[in-house]
C-alpha cells in the first residue's frame, strides 16, 4: 500500500507592515528563518534579494517544499507563500501564524488549501478527472 501524498499550501498577505521593517533584508530574513526552524521544517538553503529602490524578496527550499515572502515597502504589504507536504503538512500554517506574530501587521488575510489526495481539499476546486 502506498501513502497517500498530502501537502498544505498557505497564502497569507499582511497589510500595514512598517516600511521600515518591508525594506531590511536581514531582519526580514531572520523572522523567515526563525519561523521555519520554530515550525520544525528542514531548511535546505535561503536565497534573499535586496531591490532598488526598495523591496525585498527572501527564498527558502525546504526539504517539505518552499516559502518565501516578497514585500512592497511603498505600501507596507508583505506576501507570504508557504507550502510543506509530509509529515510537516501542518508547517505551512505554523510558519503563517509565527511570521503574522514576528512582523505585526495591522491587516491579514490568510488562505490554506490542502494538496495532493487528502480527503478534505480544503475548498481547492479539482480541475480534471
Amino acid at each position: 500500500m502506498t501513502a497517500e501524498f498530502t501537502g498544505r499550501h498557505v497564502l497569507a498577505e499582511f497589510g500595514g507592515v512598517d516600511s521600515a521593517l518591508c525594506d531590511d533584508l536581514d531582519r526580514l530574513r531572520a523572522a523567515l528563518h526563525a519561523a521555519l526552524t520554530t515550525a520544525g521544517v528542514t531548511i535546505c538553503e535561503m536565497v534573499s534579494k535586496q531591490f532598488e529602490p526598495h523591496g525585498v524578496t527572501v527564498l527558502a527550499l525546504l526539504a517539505e517544499s518552499h516559502a518565501s515572502l516578497h514585500t512592497y515597502p511603498e505600501t507596507g504589504d508583505i506576501f507570504v507563500d508557504v507550502f510543506t507536504c509530509g509529515t510537516s503538512a501542518d508547517g505551512a500554517e505554523a510558519v503563517a501564524a509565527h511570521l503574522r506574530a514576528a512582523l505585526a501587521p495591522r491587516r491579514v488575510q490568510i488562505s490554506t488549501v490542502r494538496r495532493g489526495r487528502a480527503p478534505d481539499r480544503g475548498g481547492a476546486r479539482v480541475i480534471g478527472g
